[in-house]
């Protein structure tokens, strides 16, 4: 999560409208990126609940399915980056000033989108074995190379060219392929199974309809979350440059805000496939809502924390007194907001792990597009709100899907929906 809003704090050294850009960007890579999050999320719930059932025999078949899927999905989206990024941007009403900077940085970063993919499915392999330290270990050196990257092409250090934008796009992608390279090393020496073409001759149908089964409806909340943000964002992009940049930076902080409700509620769901494929439907129930209570906690600590050091904390990006007041206002919303997401995390993981896989998507698509985008809308545009609006309406629709999803656990009606191990 890390590397694309380093991308945009070290830019903010540069200018708020190269913060804006990227900002415009990451929009539309998260919403792309759910291609490759199908294949991961049904990877990591089928893997889980074959080894709960000790059935080891299909683990390898599924590893290679899932690389070579995401890979397959990778060259696809690049190609569509390439050639149609402007289609993106303006369907975004991408303020013209930004264009530039966001046609690069989309070109360099959506050619090494495979290697992103790549990083995603080995990771849920580690997940789904339990090695949770190795992918973190990862995630780090990509992390303090892209740090390094960034600088040196924004200094121009060792007499390389300062090169902005273009050179923080190329410093992601390297240290990606760095991470790529790691993680592959990673899981041959300490994963039982391999990737390998031999799985895909003939290819298993059945295993890749598997992983759509469970990866297309799990994606579809996504998809829909995501889509939805990408629709607010040209309510955004409507309010101006300072709005959008605006955004930028509170979203940015956010991120420690709900990391490790994030964190917690994956890993929550990899202990639920295992005892979901063991049928231990009891145990699986008691295990999300003990895992709900200090997701939450932390994620309304962590946001109170931000909103009273938000001058503080903003002040790293911009010294601009109207970012830092309407900042801070949305940090203030964010409170909630936190509390409704840690909900929704923690539960509709534990329900997809569970099998119980419509039910999300379609409260999802409900309350996403009728209360955080329609509302969005009317608070920000209609009745000028601004920023504070939209904060307002996200902030309504998480905590109205955490209510029904908490109320769906506690019924227990998501029982005996496991229909994929």
């Amino acid at each position: 999560m890390l590397v694309s809003n380093v991308d945009q704090l070290m830019l903010s050294r540069v200018s708020e409208n190269s913060v804006a850009a990227v900002g415009n960007v990451n929009q539309i890579m998260n919403f792309l990126l759910i291609t490759f999050s199908v294949i991961t999320m049904a990877t990591t719930i089928l893997v889980s609940q074959y080894l709960g059932a000790k059935n080891y025999e299909k683990v390898s078949e599924v590893y290679s399915v899932s690389v070579f899927s995401n890979l397959v999905f990778s060259i696809f989206i690049s190609l569509i980056l390439l050639c149609f990024n402007e289609v993106f941007f303006k369907w975004l009403r991408t303020p013209n000033e930004l264009l530039s900077d966001a046609k690069m940085y989309i070109s360099i970063i959506g050619g090494g989108i495979f290697l992103q993919a790549i990083l995603m499915t080995y990771s849920a392999i580690l997940r789904s074995n339990g090695l949770m330290k190795q992918g973190m270990y990862v995630s780090a050196i990509v992390n303090v190379i892209n740090i390094i990257g960034n600088s040196i092409f924004i200094t121009g250090s060792f007499g390389v060219p300062k090169l902005g934008v273009e050179g923080v796009a190329i410093s992601s992608v390297l240290s990606r392929l760095i991470g790529v390279m790691v993680i592959i090393f990673i899981f041959k020496k300490n994963v039982k199974g391999k990737v390998s073409l031999s799985y895909l001759n003939p290819f298993p149908k059945q295993t890749f309809k598997r992983l759509m089964m469970i990866g297309l409806p799990s994606g579809g909340e996504s998809v829909s979350y995501n889509f939805s943000q990408m629709v607010i964002l040209t309510f955004v992009n409507i309010m101006g440059t300072s709005s959008v940049a605006t955004k930028a930076y509170v979203n940015i902080l956010v991120w420690f805000s709900f990391i490790y409700g994030a964190a917690v509620s994956q890993a929550n769901q990899i202990r639920i496939g295992y005892l979901i494929g063991a049928k231990n439907e009891d145990e699986a129930y008691k295990k999300v809502l003990q895992t709900l209570r200090p997701a939450a906690m932390v994620s309304v600590s962590a946001s109170i924390i931000l909103f009273i050091f938000s001058n503080q904390l903003l002040g790293i990006f911009t010294s601009n007194i109207d970012i830092l007041i309407l900042g801070k206002k949305l940090l203030l919303i964010d409170i909630l907001l936190e509390l409704g997401r840690a909900f929704n995390m923690v539960i509709i993981k534990g329900m997809q792990a569970a099998g119980d896989i419509k039910y999300p998507i379609f409260i999802g698509v409900l309350s996403m597009w009728s209360v955080a985008t329609g509302l969005a809308y009317v608070l920000g545009i209609k009745l000028g709100w601004g920023l504070q609006g939209v904060w307002i309406a996200m902030m309504c629709d998480e905590c109205l899907r955490g209510c029904i999803f908490y109320i769906r656990w506690r019924r227990g009606t998501w029982r005996n929906k496991n229909v994929f191990a």
